[in-house]
């Protein structure tokens, strides 16, 4: 049965189950309140389009963040779009969204303020709270930026740990892009510390697999590392 005669036979809970577009929810749990007269379905309702609220935010405050890497110069809605992501997502216990937004709020902390310190809390957070979840995707953000947090305290080996983390999530879940990203960090991290032949390997490899997946600022960055090693 289709989801458009489920509606018309107002069986709403089973067009629910087939939908993941809080948008989408929201429309249908209107549906069912109008014409079913149920006070817990309009309570559903907004509950959905604040998560269609926090989503966007995130989207746009993402949109304002990699504006910032091409510019280098702050927008404060990129901060605020973040933080009413987290607004909405505890508003809602939506743990997920949460670990999402908390990463978002770090990462401006970190990337755009330059201080790691008062990023910490917000990646660790984030990286628990996907980990109850099964989210590994968040946590390969979380554990490479949380890495960063180590390497700005001095503490390499610590860093490096995460920073190994973070690629083995991103092979597990397919996230070629992100490995090419992470076998760049390690291999900078290798060069830095005169481990040239390791750095090498790392970077070898992480060329290759930016060029199958068309990473091509990657690629730039991962040219000029090898370009570099004596």
């Amino acid at each position: 049965m289709s989801d458009q005669e489920l509606r018309g036979q107002g069986r709403w809970e089973e067009a629910l189950a087939r939908s993941a577009d809080p948008l989408a929810r929201a429309d249908l749990l209107n549906e069912w309140a109008l014409f079913g007269g149920d006070a817990d379905a309009r309570k559903r309702a907004g509950d959905e389009l604040a998560r269609a609220e926090a989503l966007i935010a995130l989207g746009r405050g993402r949109i304002l963040h990699e504006r910032y890497l091409e510019e280098r110069k702050e927008d404060p809605r990129q901060l605020e779009l973040f933080e009413r992501a987290l607004e909405l997502a505890r508003s809602l216990d939506d743990r997920g969204l949460e670990a999402q937004a908390l990463f978002w709020v770090g990462l401006v902390h970190q990337v755009v303020h330059g201080n790691s310190p008062a990023s910490q809390r917000s990646f660790q957070s984030s990286y628990d709270f996907a980990q109850e979840l099964g989210d590994t995707l968040t946590m390969s953000y979380a554990a490479r930026h949380l890495g960063f947090v180590d390497l700005d305290a001095g503490r390499p080996e610590a860093a490096w740990s995460r920073f190994e983390e973070s690629v083995a999530l991103r092979r597990a879940d397919g996230f070629l892009p992100g490995v090419a990203a992470g076998l760049l960090t390690l291999g900078e991290v290798a060069a830095e510390a005169g481990r040239v032949e390791q750095a090498r390997e790392l970077l070898l490899e992480a060329r290759t697999v930016a060029e199958q997946v068309g990473a091509e600022p990657f690629l730039r960055r991962i040219e000029g590392a090898l370009a570099e090693l004596p």
